[in-house]
């Protein structure tokens, strides 16, 4: 299905935004923004956190967004211990530096504009600790509330709305009211990254190491013209990879959604690899870019939060390390866009409210975005019982097997774009 940037009210959208702008990467803004200031705590054994942590947070806080409606952060690590649930909005922002990459998508009458491409909703349960990371469609079509701009006015809200269009309305605060209304769930973090920031963001761990199937990927709207195997993206070759839908077999915005979490499960795997996690001077780079390309909410400016955070996932293992995509059906009113499947997720909010294991039923190959490969290496985050004298399994749980309608992949699969090029 053609998947348009646009909301449907502004009309047919260029051929530069219909194929070429896909925004930020996911995954890389939660760790990022969860796990990235603990760079700071992690390399803090000289005073160094001390300093980059006011240094870092000073620009970090400045242009931070308030979020209306949800409930107040807990003041000190231990009342966070119910969870952890933030949004993290990718935007097409047209910053000059960048603008020369997307042609007519800054330079037309759409370059003004902002919309936000990737909405991503990161669950992190309690106890056990698991993350959850639902991707939203950019073209889905969905009821929004009325919002509270950053200058006091009020958005109108609508019954139906292209989620996409909803950052330009009403900013940040817009986004997550619209996600917490749509799942239920009180969110009091949220960030915002833009073109330039997954490019920066990405340079400043040396690349991510991503997986080309088929015959490789060719997409005129990226640039991109690549062969089968690995490569490690970085820069504008991450941006592109992010964005490609034309280079997938199926060529839609929910096949380019499973190629991303691709991406998102070996950037996880890049940041708690001895490469980063034990190099003190990526780390300090890492957390410095972060935070100089991140717009945050109000309540995510305290670096103490954001190592608390950290601390809540760094022990999660790769296969309680879920990225799922909201199910949709297409929408009556518009075989471009897509509607909410409500049924199939109040069975996905539902497990993630009683913290049960979510077991994923759908088949990745058929999803025309990745194919799968042989199985990745053994977290070693997950230790094995048997290898402990007289350690023994934590008693079984009940996980609860999600319909085939939610489409997805754990962070311990491995999986290969599903290129447009014949083998």
């Amino acid at each position: 299905m053609s998947q348009p940037t646009k909301p449907a009210t502004r009309g047919r959208r260029t051929i530069a935004r219909h194929g070429e702008l896909k925004s930020p990467h996911p995954f890389a803004m939660i760790m990022k923004v969860l796990g990235i200031i603990v760079a700071v705590g992690l390399v803090s054994s000289a005073g160094v956190a001390a300093y980059a942590a006011y240094d870092i947070t000073a620009s970090f806080t400045e242009n931070s967004v308030d979020l209306e409606g949800q409930e107040a952060v807990p003041p000190d690590i231990g009342a966070i211990e119910g969870g952890v649930n933030l949004v993290v909005a990718g935007t097409d922002e047209c910053l000059p530096e960048f603008a020369g990459y997307f042609g007519d998508r800054c330079t037309g009458a759409d370059a003004e504009g902002e919309l936000n491409d990737v909405n991503l909703l990161v669950h992190i349960s309690d106890s056990p600790r698991r993350v959850t990371v639902i991707s939203f469609p950019r073209d889905l079509m969905a009821p929004t509330p009325s919002c509270t701009r950053d200058d006091g006015s009020e958005t109108s809200g609508s019954s139906k709305q292209q989620i996409n269009s909803v950052f330009m309305d009403g900013g940040l605060n817009c986004v997550v009211k619209t996600i917490s209304q749509l799942s239920g769930m009180s969110i009091p973090f949220a960030a915002k990254v833009n073109f330039g920031g997954v490019i920066n963001i990405t340079d400043a761990i040396g690349g991510v190491e991503v997986c080309i199937g088929n015959g490789g990927i060719r997409d005129y709207y990226t640039g991109i013209d690549w062969p089968a195997g690995n490569r490690t993206v970085a820069g504008i070759e991450a941006l592109q990879f992010l964005r490609t839908r034309h280079g997938l077999e199926n060529g839609s915005d929910l096949a380019r959604i499973s190629n991303q979490q691709q991406y998102m499960s070996r950037l996880a795997r890049k940041l708690v690899s001895e490469e980063v996690l034990t190099n003190p001077a990526t780390l300090l780079k890492l957390a410095t870019t972060a935070v100089n390309n991140v717009t945050p909410s109000k309540s995510l400016t305290n670096p103490l939060t954001l190592v608390q955070i950290a601390l809540a996932v760094k022990s999660v293992p790769f296969d309680e390390i879920v990225f799922v995509q909201y199910p949709v059906v297409e929408d009556p009113d518009d075989p471009n866009r897509v509607a909410p499947d409500y049924e199939a997720a109040d069975q996905l909010w539902a497990a993630l409210a009683a913290n049960q294991p979510i077991v994923l039923t759908s088949d990745p190959n058929l999803g025309g975005g990745v194919i799968t490969v042989d199985p990745a290496p053994t977290d070693p985050a997950t230790p094995d019982p048997s290898a402990t004298p007289g350690a023994t399994e934590p008693p079984a749980e009940v996980a609860v097997e999600l319909p085939d309608s939610i489409a997805g992949t754990t962070a311990a699969q491995s999986t290969c774009s599903a290129g447009n090029v014949s083998g």
